[in-house]
């Protein structure tokens, strides 16, 4: 990747002044490496003149002067111009060999394009949906869905071995509820169509066993065709009764007493969640003898770690979110870091047609099936919309937007610059132009929109190894946008196939390069790239 390179020649050119005597020695602070918003900042710049001139005492521009003379010593082939600025930064220019060739190294790569070794192996588990088995995947599960799912592909992407789970609330006062639901007492708060079919189905007047049998029919025939609609493929389905069967829940707590994490208050069990950073302390039994939730999640919380996985990532909703500080300090209790758990708030989802927020369901009037979303979308506008936002912000999903075949409709962009890709490489066969492009010259792309396009291309492996990083996976539709924008502009201004067989060759390169990194881009998020449109 060019930043890991200019990092490099940043680290190198700082030990060389060093050595000379011109910078006393320090410990080399990290070198963050931007994309400046305009053009003319370079491609690429950093401000770590600024952060080391506080530290020698001096001033930025003589600091940025002394790096900039230094990387050009180094005679680095990836640059044709280095500036130094006001008030002390540093532009980066690529050159435009170093350009042409990574269209090679992209045909040559292809569906590996992208692929880093960061995770060396370790393992992550990416916990997400998690609905409770009482009715059907509703908009809000979506949004955890796609987003989990398409980060645990970045996370593989990068080399971690990733285990994909959906936790089963199958026991508690939910179930009860369900079953209250089902028999048709008062107490029963869930409705719909769904629940009038269940009632003709169970036979029973013990709320919890009608329940537990609910939950069952839910799961096998509305929970899991969903999931397979939506495209996920779960590696574990998690039973939280398994958890009670294997007396986990219990084994948790006698670890935390035996730690001394624990103390009895007015007849029940405390947590001194408090003592690792929580706001208070936690119930974990209460005064009648009845486990917490809490309890339950520090036992599959501990069943989790004793999987041997290095990171465990939580996609929850926005109602989640004060539970965060406990279950991280859980995990410290238990005798892990906090920084093993990763916790992802998924904010609230509304759905807008013409403007209006509309519920669309056809089985209740209080909320949007997310079967009925797919179906009346399709499963790559569905994915694509509610990716493309940060999870932590509220998602106005536009079904207007999402059902029109346009340029106006993002995910429609930026399949058909895939599918005009595609039209292009059948036109050069009707013409019956078998062309082998091995030893193209690819020196002749020289274009600005050429240029623009290989960088744009360049970008892809930065965009996977930042969502390793910080987990938001809506970096990836933006960047698929702007990519296939550079193509459109790109495609407006270079004809591709041309009279000059050599520039034809080139094109076809740059074109070939372009549907690989599209493709690449496009299974990250679990979307189809169309061969025609």
């Amino acid at each position: 990747m060019v930043r890991k390179k200019l990092i490099n020649l940043i680290k190198k050119s700082i030990k060389n002044l060093q050595k000379e005597g011109v910078f006393p020695k320090f410990d080399i602070l990290e070198i963050q490496i931007e994309h400046p918003e305009k053009r003319i900042y370079g491609d690429y710049a950093t401000s770590v003149a600024l952060k080391i001139g506080k530290i020698l005492k001096k001033k930025p521009m003589e600091t940025a002067e002394n790096l900039k003379s230094q990387i050009l010593n180094l005679k680095p082939d990836l640059l044709k111009n280095i500036e130094a600025v006001r008030p002390g930064f540093i532009n980066f220019f690529l050159s435009d060999k170093y350009l042409q060739e990574q269209v090679g190294k992209i045909l040559k790569e292809k569906e590996k394009f992208g692929e880093l070794k960061i995770g060396r192996k370790k393992k992550v588990q990416v916990e997400f949906i998690s609905a409770n088995p009482t009715g059907p995947l509703t908009l809000g599960n979506g949004r955890g869905g796609f987003c989990g799912d398409v980060l645990a592909n970045v996370l593989t992407k990068t080399g971690y071995k990733v285990e994909r789970e959906y936790y089963i609330n199958d026991v508690g006062e939910q179930i009860k509820k369900l079953g209250h639901s089902v028999i048709g007492d008062p107490e029963g708060v869930y409705k719909g169509k769904y629940i009038d079919n269940l009632r003709g189905k169970i036979k029973g007047n013990n709320p919890y066993e009608v329940g537990q049998k609910a939950a069952k029919i839910i799961l096998k025939e509305m929970i899991k065709p969903s999931v397979k609609k939506m495209g996920i493929k779960f590696d574990v389905w998690f039973s939280e009764k398994s958890l009670e069967k294997n007396k986990e829940i219990d084994k948790a707590l006698k670890l935390l007493k035996k730690k001394k994490f624990t103390y009895e208050k007015d007849g029940a069990l405390w947590f001194k969640s408090s003592k690792f950073g929580d706001d208070k302390d936690r119930v974990l039994v209460r005064s009648n003898n009845e486990k917490t939730y809490f309890a339950s999640d520090i036992s599959y919380l501990k069943n989790k770690f004793k999987r041997k996985f290095n990171y465990i990532i939580y996609f929850w909703g926005a109602d989640h979110y004060g539970y965060v500080n406990r279950i991280k300090a859980a995990a410290e209790a238990l005798g892990y870091k906090k920084e093993q758990v990763k916790i992802i708030i998924m904010q609230m989802v509304k759905l807008f047609k013409g403007g209006k927020e509309i519920r669309m369901s056809k089985r209740t009037g209080t909320y949007v099936v997310l079967d009925e979303l797919i179906d009346e979308v399709g499963l790559d506008a569905a994915r694509f919309f509610f990716l493309e936002r940060n999870p932590e912000s509220h998602l106005n999903f536009d079904l207007s937007l999402a059902k029109e075949q346009s340029e106006k409709n993002p995910v429609y962009y930026v399949q058909y610059a895939h599918a005009r890709i595609c039209s292009i490489m059948r036109k050069l066969k009707v013409k019956s132009l078998k062309l082998k492009i091995k030893n193209q010259d690819l020196k002749l792309l020289s274009h600005p929109s050429e240029l623009a396009l290989i960088k744009q291309l360049i970008r892809f492996p930065e965009i996977i190894e930042d969502t390793t990083k910080d987990y938001q996976v809506q970096r990836i539709p933006q960047y698929a946008v702007e990519l296939a924008s550079v193509f459109h502009r790109f495609y407006r201004d270079c004809k591709v196939i041309v009279e000059d067989d050599d520039l034809k060759k080139a094109r076809i390169s740059l074109i070939k390069a372009t549907k690989i990194v599209l493709k690449n881009t496009l299974d990250l998020m679990g979307i189809s790239a169309p061969e025609k449109m």
